[in-house]
């Protein structure tokens, strides 16, 4: 019995650590002009969302973006470019309406997402767009 107790015991630890070392992966990070390329090219799938301050949607989104990193932690890397403060990457990809969630699968842009939608409908094109399940 203690035997199996032990057992038990260290498979939690490993499950645990596992979630920790999963969770320390997860997050939005800040993308900006200088680090973007780097961003889409080292990460084998990577949403970027493209948003500004001012914007009442793009705040809306936000909290999706932060809990869709977690539950795609070591999968799919996520995130978010100020548009006001990188007119230039804003312009090279013709955002002209935010928020705008870009999909990147090996440094390629693959899809695009504009607007608000529920989390639902991102997670699903996320999903499907790079094949996971």
């Amino acid at each position: 019995m203690d035997d199996e107790l032990v057992r038990i015991r260290e498979k939690r630890k490993q499950e645990l650590a596992g979630k920790m070392q999963d969770a320390g992966r997860s997050g939005v990070q800040n993308v900006d002009e200088m680090h973007f390329q780097q961003f889409v090219t080292t990460n084998q799938f990577a949403v970027i969302d493209f948003w500004a301050e001012w914007c009442g949607p793009c705040r809306r989104i936000a909290p999706i973006m932060d809990e869709l990193s977690i539950e795609f932690a070591g999968k799919v890397a996520f995130g978010k470019c100020n548009t006001d403060d990188n007119r230039r990457l804003a312009m090279q990809f013709n955002i002209d309406a935010i928020p705008a969630m870009m999909l990147f699968s090996r440094g390629q842009l693959v899809d695009r997402i504009i607007g608000a939608y529920p989390k639902d409908a991102i997670r699903e094109k996320i999903v499907r767009r790079f094949g996971l399940d």
